[in-house]
Formats: C-alpha cells, structure tokens, sequence
C-alpha cells in the first residue's frame, strides 16, 4: 500500500500535490489558516458520508483530505459485495467520529475515476491523505480487517502529516449518532473461565473455540480478544520443531511461513522486539496476499503483548512506515 500521487488530467488538477513533501506543506498550510479563522468548523454527523462525482472530487475529496483522510469508496448498484461493505464503511465512519471522511464514488457514473484510480473490480477502497492516494483493499473484507487498516490510516495522517480529523457538532449529528448505545451483550464470566481452563489445559483448540463463542456475540470483547490471540499463537507453537523452524528461517530469509513461524517463537520466548522487527522486515519485502498475511499476523501479536506496551506502539510506527 504504497502512496501514489495521482496523474487525474481531464478530471483534476493535482499539480499542487506532485510529491509527498509538496502534500505536507499544503496541509501544513492549510491547517494553518483554519487557524487563522477561528479552527476548523464542526460538521454534522450526516456529513462524514458524501456521495462524490468527476465534478466535485477536487474540492470534496483532494482538498478535504489536507485535513481528514478520506476514503474512497467505489460501488455501484449492481454490485452485490457493495451492498455489504458500503453499510459497514457508513457505519464505522460514524463511529470513528469524524477520524475519517468517507466518499461513496458511483463507478457507472464516474468511470473516469474508476480508469484513473485504475480499478479492475468493485467493491475497492482507496484512501486520500494530504492529496496522495492510497490502495486499502479490494472486495468485502472482514469488519476486523477494516478496522485494523482504518487505525493504520489515520495513523499515518497524524504521524505524518499532522492529519488528525475533523470535529463532529453532536447538536447536529444525524440519526446514528441520536441513536441509543446497544446494551453490552454478556456477561461471559462462565465461557471465558473455560477459556481459561482450557488454556491452563493445554487445550488450545477448546479454548481457541470458546474465545470464538464470546467474540461471535461481543466483537468488541477486550478479554476475548486477548485471549483468543494468546491461544491461537500457542495452538501454532506447539505444532513445531524449534530447531527446525530456526534453521529454515536463517536459510530462507524469503519464505513467507518460515519467518511467520520463527517470529511466533520469537515471541513465546519472550523476544517480543525481534519478532515484531522480523514481521516488520517481511511486510517490507512482500506484496499483495503474502503482505496481508504477515500484516495480520503481526497485528495478532501485537494483541497478544498488549496495545499498552510501548514496543507495540514502535512496531506499529514501524509497520505504518513501511506499508505507507
């Protein structure tokens, strides 16, 4: 997911966007004079979701984006995948609160946009960050994988370009932001004590399930989330032979398994630093389903270290500089 700037003649004028320094400085400026004018003015929550044609993609997308990372959703009507994914994109712009704009592109309407961003198939996502365009993902990926790209993103517009979103007016929020929250599904106690039991057990297929149980209704379960990575990375583990897999990840820097296996060991051994540093370096060697791969594998232990633990927070820096 390397940035590109974008080439748009007969659409856009991206001149003033050619490099990413070039980006920098305009949103830099452009901040700067939000300031100037009393600071950016709060949007309605209806706002964060706009449907965005050839016309208006300069002003609604290019320039917003100096402010907010804006992702591109391209669709059409006839797309089932898109009737999937588009509600999901709604509902988690909403709930990132203004993290992140989100414009909906009609591809049979707008097939200049769709040639230019060079799409061969919908549903795709790209993003906008200081006027530079980004791939996310093609097709109707998972709500945790989303969020996980979503997190990178505006990870990347803070670290570098100082991109730290929009503010949302609540007086004018739309109806999921009036909403009422859900009540929070459980409790769990009894399904994650077995959890446990099964981890203290050894075993890691039983508690791999009974993590799944309590995530299938309760996504959001921090617990279960932890200890689910925690199983999982154990379940790999025990199925290797150590030497092996230390041997085979010395002598084939570029097998893709060898360094997911060697890093679990990593892990495990309490080499937390090596192992994100090793999944690091094979995010920066490989592309396309080999790089997805690794990226959430990577993700997975970041889980099981904890978001809280500083050599998490360096590692995903790290993982931002070399996906972006």
């Amino acid at each position: 997911m390397q940035p590109r700037n974008m080439s748009m003649s007969g659409v856009v004028d991206l001149a003033a966007v050619k490099a990413a320094g070039e980006a920098k400085v305009k949103a830099e400026q452009a901040r700067a004079e939000s300031a100037r004018q009393g600071g950016p003015a709060a949007v309605p929550a209806s706002s964060l979701v706009i449907d965005v044609d050839e016309a208006g993609f300069e002003s609604d997308v290019l320039q917003r984006s100096a402010e907010v990372p804006v992702v591109i959703d391209f669709w059409a009507e006839w797309c089932e995948p898109c009737k999937q994914l588009g509600p999901l994109l709604e509902r988690l712009a909403h709930e990132y609160n203004g993290r992140f704009l989100l414009a909906k592109v009609d591809v049979d309407a707008n097939q200049m946009l769709m040639q230019q961003f060079g799409i061969q198939g919908i549903p795709a996502v790209f993003a906008v960050v200081a006027g530079q365009a980004l791939p996310l993902f093609q097709g109707a990926a998972p709500e945790a994988q989303i969020r996980q790209t979503l997190d990178q993103l505006i990870q990347v517009g803070e670290e570098r370009f100082g991109i730290t979103g929009i503010p949302v007016d609540p007086s004018a929020a739309g109806a999921e932001a009036q909403a009422p929250a859900p009540v929070p599904p459980g409790p769990y106690d009894s399904l994650l004590e077995a959890a446990a039991r099964a981890l203290d057990a050894n075993d890691f297929p039983g508690a791999v399930q009974a993590y799944k149980n309590v995530l299938s209704d309760d996504p959001a379960n921090t617990e279960a989330k932890l200890g689910l990575a925690q199983a999982e990375l154990l379940a790999r583990v025990q199925k290797t032979d150590p030497q092996q897999v230390r041997k085979d990840a010395a002598e084939k820097p570029a097998d893709v398994d060898a360094q997911l296996a060697a890093a679990d060991l990593d892990l495990v051994g309490g080499h937390v630093e090596d192992a994100f540093g090793r999944l690091v370096e094979t995010v920066r060697r490989t592309f396309g389903d080999d790089r997805d791969r690794v990226r959430l594998r990577l993700l997975d232990l970041f889980e099981v270290t904890g978001p809280e633990d500083p050599r998490v927070g360096a590692a995903r820096t790290a993982l931002a500089r070399v996906l972006f």
